[in-house]
């Protein structure tokens, strides 16, 4: 039982050249460290995300608690000019009366 040149050719063509093989399962690792990159970047994307909301959050909490600081500061300085001028009218009153 010899090989002959036709049974050669077909046996060869029923088994891809050994480079053919290799580029696919290289193929196929690339193709899963993309994924698995991908994968890795959504998941950094999604935690930013959650981060930058965070953030945020606090920011506008800090920003409304100024916004409240800022409001009773005015208050305060209000009523600090109605007492001095209810203390200026009394002086003034008093100053009047003793006359």
């Amino acid at each position: 039982m010899g090989i002959f040149p036709c049974e050669l050719s077909r046996n060869s063509m029923r088994t891809p050249p050994e480079a053919y093989l290799i580029f696919k399962a290289e193929l196929k690792n690339a193709q899963l460290e993309k994924e698995k990159l991908r994968k890795a970047y959504e998941d950094k994307l999604s935690e930013l995300n959650k981060e930058l909301a965070r953030l945020k959050e606090q920011i506008a909490a800090q920003q409304e608690l100024m916004k409240t600081t800022i409001d009773y500061a005015i208050r305060i300085e209000q009523d600090m000019d109605h007492f001095k001028q209810e203390v200026e009218h009394n002086k003034t009153q008093r100053k009047n009366t003793f006359h």
